[in-house]
């Protein structure tokens, strides 16, 4: 017997108990293994991944981006003056990156079009497809990627037209150094000498080409300091300077959002787990009652039991976390081959120390958090009390919130600390504590109904209302695990479905089918005749197009100058670099003004702007006030006459700032155009031909061949997204069948009365059908909305796609996981019904 004063048992003494009751098979923390295997082993891949991508990005800065620094304009070359100033930073290399056309006889492909010069690359390795290591092209020669050879249906040393001057295909890209931090192409590379845009009347004034100079540093600078200094030395250049720090922006805003949403997965997933990891260590000390009635009656103290069982209970948990980071560092290498395509990323095997701890300590914290109340919760109870827990649930200890509240807190602060985002992820985790808050009063409630309820005239029927009504019932734990699992189907169903609508039902609706570039002031009218020769019911939209750069704004006694600007306020993205620019008589197509008068179509007053209200609200802009921009080095002064909504998702030409005519037309500029065709039977090849040799500097870009590339890469994360979210759907199958276990024993003892008073197995079956099918029915209304508003969270907030989900499907999928989730409950419930009446009765 245990008494004031007896000593408790040495750490290696309880291991050695622990040890002896803990069979190599883990029987009985098979779900607690599982559980955190698949919480542990998403969060060891998804960190693993992120970091190694993060690290490529940063180590691989200067190959990515082509130099330390970048400084890029549009619609000229840089100034003699300019290249002096960047070139006594270092080595300096530059080109022009423009959208063109190449021909070859009857075939045409957009092509994005880069000329380099001899000191090209900077950094890295520039081959061919044979080995290769090369540079600059030669005058009339060319380097393409494969896509461009395909598209032309030529070979290498064909001949070729860009403009109006002939190329040789000298070779095949192979590795193009900075290809990822070029950005967004719309077609395939091909790579010409410096001089060759100018020879083919590619950079005429007006033209839309942009200049980009890379600098290699000849000794350690200051990045900030330098681009500072660059800024100050040309505040009206409208240069745009990039940093090896930045290469690639789009593939680190792709990372962060992919690395936040597949984290709150992981994270997910372990909570959803963390309920099995409950309902398993419950059920698994509850089948030890006897073994921890015989060590207390031996003498064991309450300390000794919690030592012996925690120990068992933490070895399990340090094999599941453990399990789970190998499977995580060894399927690294395989997401990296997927996407080595589309991210920088080591196709090898990577192992990151930080993601790894941050994984296992994920995985112990949240064990910690759910295991404590069933371990302690044994702690102090009485050897006779246990003995009779199969009928007497046992009284809950009230040290347990302690562990809890510090489990929970602990992993707070670790998000804090480790999460890219910690309100959106620490969020979640209250999202996800608020919610198993809320199923809990939710089974409290149903408990609480039934038992109201009339009792039913038939046995079958009034027993499975008490199943779920009568003290001791696991109706709380099957609330919870089905509230997840069913939650988790409506997810993974609505962001799929939305992700599918963004593609199939919106874009392809709105979009032209021929986006025109550059096309000179001169040729509209040529442009319309040819268009209107091959579809005379075509729908032509030409607006001037040039670039600029805002340089100052606000009332007109304190202008804000951006130089001046420490940080660019949130929203505030236009202020950055050059933008693209328009004028027009006309509010454009898709917009709508919401505060202000637009100006009237013969206006000859002060030169007036029309402002995107988003950009507007950021940098707190007023009707009224004032705008400054640079074209081309020469400053502007407009008043801001209205505020525009803009629909961006219109697929058509929408620009932050809209002038009046007055205030831009006399710049140097190009048109820009857009071609809905309105007859099914065109001939779209004698159109796109006929334009190409009338306007060979003008870049004609198919649209369906965009969408075609948009619509892959969309339906790739789609996939991603629903194979990652897959976990939840497993831990929560895991924690449903956790939830039998752990209520096997009980429910084992009322099954085998049942059997002795004359119920046969159909009844039993019945019962039990009806127990959980009548709980999948009230949770798929509660999952439709938690799983709903969830999915909704993701689309619109992470990925920032609109909310079109298929509600039918939706539905399907919803019905289908209440009917996987009845199957999974009596398969699991199965056991209950092997037992033999005799035996069990014994047992108890």
């Amino acid at each position: 017997m245990s008494g004031t004063g007896q000593r408790s048992l040495s750490w290696s003494m309880a291991w050695r108990l622990a040890r002896r009751d803990l069979t190599a098979r883990l029987r009985g923390l098979r779900l607690l293994v599982i559980c955190l295997f698949l919480g542990t082993g998403a969060l060891a891949a998804i960190g693993t991944l992120t970091a190694a991508i993060e690290n490529e990005l940063q180590s691989r800065g200067q190959e990515l981006l082509g130099g330390d620094i970048e400084a890029s304009v549009w619609q000229r070359d840089l100034s003699e003056e300019e290249r002096a100033f960047l070139s006594q930073y270092g080595q300096i290399s530059g080109g022009f990156r423009l959208q063109a056309i190449a021909r070859a006889g009857e075939n045409t492909a957009p092509i994005e079009l880069k000329a380099v010069d001899e000191a090209y690359p900077l950094y890295g390795r520039f081959t061919l497809t044979d080995g290769t290591a090369v540079s600059m092209p030669g005058t009339d020669e060319a380097y393409l990627a494969q896509g461009a050879l395909d598209r032309l249906g030529i070979a290498i040393g064909d001949r070729f037209r860009i403009g109006t001057v002939d190329l040789t295909a000298a070779g095949v890209i192979a590795t193009e150094p900075d290809r990822l931090g070029e950005g967004f192409q719309l077609g395939p590379t091909v790579i010409v000498a410096k001089d060759m845009p100018a020879r083919a009347g590619l950079t005429r004034t007006g033209s839309m080409f942009q200049s980009k100079y890379r600098v290699r540093f000849d000794r350690p600078y200051d990045i900030e300091q330098t681009v500072e200094t660059i800024d100050k030395a040309f505040p009206l250049a409208g240069l745009d300077i990039d940093t090896r720090e930045r290469a690639s922006p789009g593939a680190d805003r792709f990372v962060t959002r992919m690395s936040e949403f597949l984290t709150l997965v992981g994270l997910a997933a372990l909570v959803i787990a963390g309920i099995g990891i409950g309902g398993g260590v419950t059920s698994y000390l509850d089948a030890r009652r006897n073994n921890i009635a015989t060590l207390k009656i031996l003498g064991a103290t309450s300390s000794d039991i919690a030592r012996v069982y925690a120990l068992q209970i933490g070895t399990a948990a340090m094999i599941g976390c453990g399990a789970g980071l190998l499977v995580g560092v060894a399927i690294t290498p395989l997401l990296g081959l997927l996407l080595q395509d589309l991210l920088p990323v080591q196709t090898g095997l990577v192992i990151d120390p930080k993601a790894l701890l941050v994984a296992l300590a994920y995985g112990l914290l949240v064990a910690l958090l759910f295991a404590a109340t069933p371990l302690i919760r044994a702690r102090h109870v009485p050897a006779m009390a246990l003995m009779r827990s199969r009928v007497a649930p046992l009284a809950r200890d009230k040290t347990a919130r302690f562990w809890v509240a510090g489990a929970l807190v602990a992993i707070i602060a670790l998000i804090l600390v480790t999460a890219s985002r910690p309100l959106l992820s620490g969020g979640f985790v209250l999202g996800a504590v608020v919610t198993l808050g809320l199923l809990a009063l939710l089974g409290l409630a149903i408990r609480a109904v039934l038992a109201r309820l009339p009792r039913s005239s038939r046995p079958v029927l009034r027993n499975a209302l008490a199943n779920l009504s009568r003290p001791g019932a696991n109706t709380i734990a099957l609330v919870t695990a089905l509230g997840f699992g069913l939650s988790a189907f409506v997810t993974l169903a609505a962001i799929q479905t939305s992700i599918n609508g963004n593609i199939e039902s919106r874009v392809p609706d709105q979009a032209p089918d021929y986006f025109v570039l550059d096309l000179p002031r001169d040729g509209l009218d040529r442009f319309d005749t040819i268009v209107r020769q091959a579809d005379r019911n075509a729908e032509i939209r030409t607006v001037p197009n040039m670039r600029g750069s805002i340089v100052a704004y606000g009332p007109a006694h304190a202008m804000t100058q951006v130089a001046d600007l420490e940080e660019i306020p949130e929203g505030g993205w236009p202020l950055r670099g050059e933008r693209g620019l328009t004028y027009s008589d006309e509010v454009p197509e898709g917009n709508r003004v919401v505060e202000g008068e637009w100006w009237s179509s013969d206006y000859s007053g002060e030169p007036l702007v029309s402002v995107d209200q988003e950009f507007a609200d950021a940098v707190d802009l007023k009707v009224g006030d004032l705008l400054t921009v640079a074209i081309l080095g020469v400053e502007r002064t407009v008043r801001i006459a209205n505020l525009r909504a803009i629909d961006w998702e219109s697929m058509g030409f929408n620009y932050v700032l809209v002038f009046s005519p007055n205030a831009l037309e006399d710049a140097p500029h190009n048109f820009s155009a857009t071609i809905q065709l309105g007859s099914t039977g065109a001939d779209t090849g004698a159109l796109l031909r006929s334009l190409v040799n009338a306007f060979p500097s003008t870049s004609v870009i198919e649209i369906g061949q965009i969408l075609t590339e948009a619509r892959g890469v969309l339906e790739q994360v789609g996939i991603a997204t629903f194979a990652a979210a897959s976990v939840t759907v497993l831990a929560g199958l895991a924690v449903l069948l956790g939830a039998i276990a752990a209520a096997r024993a009980a429910r084992t003892y009322d099954t085998v009365i049942l059997r002795v008073l004359g119920a046969d197995r159909r009844q039993i079956l019945t019962m039990l059908l009806l127990e959980y099918g009548m709980l999948a029915a009230i949770l798929s209304v509660v999952a439709l909305l938690l799983g709903g508003v969830l999915a909704w969270a993701v689309v619109t907030q992470l990925f920032e796609f609109d909310w079109l989900p298929d509600y039918a499907t939706v539905a399907a999928v919803l019905g289908g996981g209440a009917l996987i989730v009845v199957v999974f409950a009596m398969l699991g419930s199965l056991p209950i019904l092997r037992a033999r009446p005799a035996q069990a009765l014994r047992s108890l």
